[in-house]
């Protein structure tokens, strides 16, 4: 009896592994069939969703046109279409200018004109989630994926761009200061407007960290609040006192302080089309750049890196250390800039990049330099090439 026993509990257990296991494969394939895995999340810019809708003369009125600048092409990427733009002299020297967190590459309209009439071959693109560039709202919009715009934008030109000039603006700077610290060799000279990078913690308040953090408060109403303050006259706010209390509204009004000068010239072909009313064209038709705005704060490289500039100092000094010419990293900062103080700039820039190695130069505007100052900016670019 014992030994039935035995034998019949052995027979009981294999069967009961074997039906648990085909259970638990069963269960895998039907999840497989059912449940979707982790798909790429596009939000189409008003490329496709606003411009099919209007006439040409509509679309020339637009705050944004899409032939603002010369050279226009749309560029399929995995991550969403990319606008670019590219025009000047096919054999000039290589200039590719990368814009700031919430403005489309219009901003830089006015550098790229002049320095396009200087001779060199210029190239813009709108960053993912602004202007006429999809975003992909499915990835974090950090250093890796803008590194990776870049290179998308480099890739699709009919020209050899293996080696060129870069120029940062704002966000555009922390960009391209990164960009250069993984492909030395691709950069001939960097030029930072304004740069964010390596803005000093102090100056990230308990106000920036409500924007920063995740979870502290309702996404949606974040979003809410975000997209209102962009729709604002875009003057700086007064700064908040140590101990005011600070709510979520004062938070995203302190966090997106952008001043504009109305009478710059940005587009040669549209020479009425301002900043301040692109920004709000993109709030209203793009639904993807407030999203692309909020994570472009939270993940993009704005603070703490000082590592990755570090090694750009490295390259400039093994660079000079070759050849008879001290390489310099040109810097341009504002004197009245209410986001990027231009004493700290120079202090920290010098830091890591080392004293020798940066031209540093402050100008007579706030954090737009480049928009209400492009022949002064571009003269002193010219002059670095």
């Amino acid at each position: 009896m014992a030994s039935l026993l035995s034998t019949f509990s052995e027979t009981f257990d294999r069967r009961v592994a074997v039906v648990s296991a085909t259970a638990f494969t069963f269960g895998l394939l039907v999840r497989s069939l059912f449940v979707p895995g982790k798909h790429a999340y596009i939000v189409p810019s008003p490329l496709t969703t606003l411009l099919p809708k209007l006439s040409a003369e509509e679309r020339s009125k637009l705050p944004y046109p899409p032939d603002s600048l010369p050279g226009a092409r749309d560029v399929d990427s995995p991550y969403g279409s990319i606008r670019v733009y590219e025009f000047g002299p096919e054999d000039g020297r290589k200039v590719l200018l990368v814009h700031g967190i919430s403005t489309p590459c219009l901003a830089l309209g006015g550098v790229a004109h002049q320095l396009a009439d200087k001779g060199c071959r210029v190239m813009l693109f709108d960053l993912f989630g602004r202007g006429y560039s999809d975003n992909p709202a499915d990835l974090p919009h950090d250093l890796r994926l803008f590194v990776t715009q870049v290179l998308l934008a480099l890739a699709s030109s009919p020209l050899s761009w293996k080696s060129f000039s870069m120029v940062g603006y704002s966000f555009g700077g922390g960009i391209s200061a990164g960009f250069s610290s993984y492909f030395p060799d691709m950069i001939e000279n960097l030029v930072l407007l304004c740069p964010s990078g390596l803005i000093r913690a102090r100056h990230i308040s308990r106000t920036s960290r409500i924007i920063y953090s995740e979870g502290i408060i309702p996404e949606p109403l974040l979003l809410s609040l975000v997209k209102r303050r962009l729709k604002t006259p875009l003057y700086p706010p007064k700064p908040q006192k140590d101990g005011d209390k600070i709510g979520a509204s004062a938070a995203v009004k302190a966090e997106v302080p952008i001043e504009s000068n109305s009478t710059a010239v940005l587009s040669k072909k549209h020479p009425n089309v301002t900043i301040d009313k692109a920004i709000v064209h993109q709030v209203d038709h793009h639904v993807g750049y407030v999203p692309a705005f909020m994570s472009s704060i939270r993940y993009g490289p704005i603070m703490q890196q000082h590592a990755l500039w570090g090694r750009v100092g490295e390259t400039w000094n093994g660079r000079s250390a070759e050849s008879d010419k001290v390489h310099k990293v040109l810097i341009i900062a504002g004197e009245s800039d209410s986001i990027i103080d231009a004493a700290e700039l120079r202090e920290d820039a010098a830091a890591v990049f080392g004293a020798a190695h940066i031209d540093f130069h402050v100008l007579g505007a706030g954090h737009d330099v480049p928009v209400i100052k492009p022949e002064e900016v571009a003269e002193l670019i010219s002059q670095s090439l």
